[in-house]
């Protein structure tokens, strides 16, 4: 079966392939996006878990998305609101203790005082000079990595985009080369003395990464995770009224507005390639859809050992491709709560601002460091890493009145379980755990859950295409980065065939709700169309 041509298909109806196709549409190309599930928006969905309970369930927070593609592609017109945590997080401690941090500058120094006065003292300057990393990498962030093969034409491209940090003098330098090389631990080491606020920042360096904040390179991915905003406030989380799915609706909505055909339920077998020129896809039901570009949205282990026939391909491309590591070491769950939960630390039911913030089960870095080690050994963390939000208690579209959905992100979870079981088998006994833990902190937690959605990295690999169960689509370390992503030499949005394209969160800058990915490959597609880009500007 044959259709119409198109300049362009894209494969995977997620975030990032919604931002190109608009892009792409927009300036007046036929875009196809074929999307495997019967609604878009990949791990960026709400749906209904347990009747009357609804919730994101996979990602679950918004503070990435850039703002530049939410102006540009009019969220807000096609219905997205989002909305502020009152404070970032809410950390209960193991002897009785709690931290708050966020709200202001003052109310996060108040906090810390009460671990260690000079820790409160030296946060501003910490923030400084986490915002002024930030802020280079936020710029980089919306750049094209220079393609290692274009030679002095590279090197010019990588000075040019590193000129910032080498203009910013030694300071930042020292700080580049620390979050770049450096454990999380380390790192804070530096900066901090009292164990809380090491453990409140740290988290982020263990989000979606299989490591310990031991791990050499894992302050990257602490810094990875400040690179956001919400409504215009550096460094804020929120949450999207409706859910995650409100993003990737609003941005449907914009897609079809511009013309962009969507098909739903269209899982694609394989890229149709001839004479080493990806000239389309087909999909599994047979339809046979040609394209002048073909775009990929999934995963690039995915594409390059699923759907690009194998002989297409380079030897050392694909032993590079055999290489790329999968491994977030998440676990999701959505549960569906009476009541909230009542914490031993702060108690209290009545809805608090600790209960509208992100809630931290993880009280040290070393609690953190033998959660890893647990997974290494034995396929889960024995007390896992689990980080808490209600959204309800800022979204009260999401439950019944005077009832609470919780979505429960949790590490470590080892990818492949040792000895070759299965993870059907263990999904309940895993959950009762994340349930009981949470339960440790919160006594009435586990009495107040109605019902519970789990989703191991087995679930989330069949679910939503996350090979290994990896939200980043590969890991966020330095050599799966920048110009390396997917691998040197593809950097740059173009694969390893002529006229296929990468689009998603494989793609530089990497996982987390950006749109980045989406928008920067958009981009390099109309440069090899001879296309006017003087509207995506912003990121030249």
């Amino acid at each position: 079966m044959t259709t119409r041509k198109y300049d362009a298909v894209i494969i995977g109806g997620g975030h990032n392939g919604l931002v190109c196709a608009y892009y792409l549409a927009r300036t007046g190309l036929s875009v196809r996006v074929c999307e495997r599930r019967h609604i878009v928006g990949g791990a960026a969905v709400t749906e209904e878990f347990h009747p009357g309970f609804r919730n994101s369930v996979a990602s679950y927070t918004v503070s990435l998305l850039n703002p530049v593609v939410i102006s540009e592609m009019n969220l807000a017109s096609h219905g997205l609101k989002m909305v502020p945590r009152p404070i970032s997080n809410f950390l209960p401690l193991e002897n009785g203790g709690y931290l708050k941090v966020g709200g202001s500058l003052a109310k996060t120094q108040a906090e810390i005082a009460k671990f260690s006065d000079r820790d409160a003292q030296m946060l501003p300057q910490y923030y400084e000079r986490l915002e002024a990393v930030a802020d280079v990498l936020r710029d980089i962030a919306t750049k094209t990595p220079p393609n290692t093969r274009a030679g002095i034409t590279a090197a010019i491209e990588a000075g040019r985009q590193l000129w910032p940090v080498l203009r910013g003098g030694e300071g930042l330098h020292q700080d580049v080369l620390d979050l770049f090389t450096k454990s999380a631990r380390s790192f804070l080491d530096a900066w901090f003395d009292s164990g809380p606020i090491k453990a409140a920042f740290g988290f982020d360096a263990v989000v979606g990464n299989y490591a310990s904040p031991n791990t050499p390179g894992s302050a990257y991915v602490l810094l990875h995770h400040v690179f956001g905003e919400v409504n215009g406030v550096k460094g804020a989380w929120g949450h999207a009224i409706g859910g995650m799915g409100a993003i990737t609706e609003a941005m449907r909505k914009a897609c079809l507005e511009v013309g962009v055909e969507i098909s739903t339920d269209a899982p694609v077998s394989n890229v149709d390639v001839k004479d080493g020129l990806a000239t389309g896809v087909i999909l599994e039901n047979g339809e046979q859809v040609s394209a002048d570009r073909v775009i990929s949205n999934v995963n690039p282990k995915l594409l390059y050992e699923r759907l690009v026939p194998e002989d297409t391909l380079e030897p050392e491309f694909k032993r590079r491709m055999a290489g790329w590591r999968c491994a977030s070491g998440t676990l999701r769950m959505n549960v569906a709560l009476s009541e909230l939960p009542d914490f031993s630390c702060l108690p209290g039911k009545t809805m608090g601002e600790h209960h509208q913030s992100g809630i931290i089960i993880a009280p040290s870095l070393d609690y953190m460091d033998r959660a890893f080690t647990d997974a290494k050994a034995h396929g889960w963390s024995q007390r896992p890493i689990v980080e808490m939000l209600i959204p309800s208690t800022l979204d009260d579209s999401l439950a019944p009145a005077g009832q609470h959905v919780a979505s429960l992100f949790c590490q470590q979870f080892a990818p492949e379980l040792p000895d070759g079981r299965a993870w059907s088998d263990h999904r309940e006994e895993v959950a009762d755990l994340v349930i009981d833990t949470v339960t440790e902190y919160a006594p009435n937690f586990k009495k107040s859950v109605l019902g519970r959605m789990v989703l191991t990295p087995q679930d989330l690999e069949d679910k939503f295409g996350l090979i290994g169960g990896d939200i980043m689509h590969g890991s966020m370390t330095l050599d799966q980065m920048w110009a390396a992503r997917p691998a040197l030499g593809y950097g740059d949005y173009r694969g390893a065939l002529r006229r296929l394209y990468h689009c998603g969160s494989g793609a530089h800058p990497g996982g987390g709700v950006t749109g980045l990915p989406g928008r920067n490959a958009a981009r390099e597609i109309l440069k090899d169309l001879g296309k006017n880009i003087a509207r995506l500007k912003h990121g030249d």
